[in-house]
């Protein structure tokens, strides 16, 4: 991708100074700190999740490497702070939180809805700042040129929960809570909203190496739209498709983490 500012006005994006400004310490989640890594892998959760959706991750990766795992406003330990409901604006902030963190070399990774807040850092990150992203991974969510139109954000709270109950998300049964239901919902929600009015405008693709993930039994996305994604990188691209569905990322957690590794080994390393 040519790293120009013009480039910038091209995405329709917004970019702004109080972003990049923006401190990291809310925004990331270390597992597992590491010394002077080698990489860090910045890992970006689907609606309605949290970073504890990459706690796993981080024994399983070498000893050089960092997870960084980012933690949405609205939920957790966050929950009371306002939910970005607008994606150039999150992707502004987590940049912007990503500043302190470098000074090594740096890969993105996102499933679902974290998937386009995965591309659309990456652009940042390369056209703000100079950085040649190692690799971008996006996983389970149809490219911006396949995406359908929907309006679920607007839609009741039985009809939410019905939807996360279709994807297969982990621990449904805590939705039988009210409580926890309105915790919960408005996050989801309002992540719906950001995925959902997210319109990528041509002008700039990501310079780094990708690899689109995609599950042959997701009941929300087709395989051949989240393929598409290898349309938005001017660089090599690579298509894997897991036997699972939407959340595969939990049903082949160590098999997509050595998937990822392998793809992020020092040249000349076996």
């Amino acid at each position: 991708m040519a790293r120009v500012a013009s480039a910038v006005a091209n995405t329709g994006e917004s970019m702004s100074d109080s972003a990049v400004r923006s401190p990291g310490k809310a925004w990331l989640r270390r597992y597992r700190p590491v010394q002077s890594p080698r990489l860090r892998l910045v890992c970006l959760p689907y609606a309605g999740g949290s970073a504890a959706a990459y706690r796993g991750w981080a024994a399983l990766l070498p000893h050089d490497v960092e997870l960084l795992a980012v933690q949405y406003p609205g939920r957790q330990d966050r929950l009371a702070e306002p939910c970005v409901d607008d994606l150039p604006r999150m992707a502004d902030l987590v940049t912007g939180a990503l500043q302190g963190e470098l000074g090594c070399e740096v890969a993105v990774f996102g499933h679902s809805m974290g998937a386009a807040i995965a591309y659309e850092v990456a652009l940042r990150l390369e056209i703000l700042h100079g950085v040649q992203v190692a690799h971008v991974f996006v996983s389970a969510n149809a490219a911006p040129n396949r995406r359908p139109t929907r309006q679920l954000h607007r839609a009741p709270d039985d009809e939410l929960v019905t939807e996360m109950s279709r994807l297969g998300a982990a621990d449904m049964w805590l939705l039988a809570d009210e409580d926890i239901r309105q915790l919960v919902l408005p996050a989801f929600r309002s992540d719906l909203r950001l995925i959902e009015t997210y319109r990528h405008r041509p002008g700039a693709l990501v310079s780094a190496p990708m690899t689109v993930y995609a599950g042959a039994a997701d009941a929300d996305v087709e395989v051949d739209a989240v393929a598409a994604w290898r349309e938005f990188t001017a660089g090599p691209s690579e298509l894997r498709v897991f036997s699972g569905g939407h959340f595969f990322l939990h049903e082949d957690t160590e098999e997509l983490v050595r998937d990822v590794m392998a793809r992020l080994r020092p040249q000349g390393a076996v």
